[in-house]
């Protein structure tokens, strides 16, 4: 694929976790499709849709007063399946706030982006997992 293609995805993946990073839910939810699925180590079911683990979100939210403190990611990664599905991982380390206190991850992720027609790029499904690497 073309490097602006390249570009466009990196840009929303950057505003998918700077969303994140900043607690702006509305931001962070927005960049998934409606019925993006989403796979967690740390969650026994897959999420089916975005309103599914936004639901979850509130639950943490609301169990163990869930913030995310910090967020950086490292060793980006894109393939291109087609001109319009694009895979996008990288590693990435977590600081969330609980009321068990701060806590950082460092967890490797893969997001499936597809191209809007719009032009845009929207997350269609995220896989989470732990980062065996300390």
């Amino acid at each position: 694929m073309t490097e602006a293609a390249k570009q466009e995805v990196l840009a929303a993946a950057k505003k998918l976790l700077d969303a994140f990073a900043a607690n702006d839910l509305d931001g962070y939810f927005g960049s998934f499709a409606p019925e993006a699925t989403f796979i967690f180590h740390s969650v026994a079911e897959p999420l089916r849709s975005t309103a599914a683990y936004r639901a979850a979100w509130a639950e943490w939210e609301k169990a163990i007063d869930l913030r995310i403190v910090g967020c950086t990611c490292f060793d980006q990664d894109v393939r291109f399946l087609t001109p319009d599905v694009a895979l996008y991982s990288h590693s990435v380390r977590v600081e969330a706030s609980t009321t068990a206190g701060v806590e950082q991850r460092k967890e490797r992720e893969t997001v499936v982006f597809v191209r809007q027609p719009d032009g845009g790029w929207l997350a269609l499904h995220e896989h989470l997992s732990k980062d065996p690497n300390p």
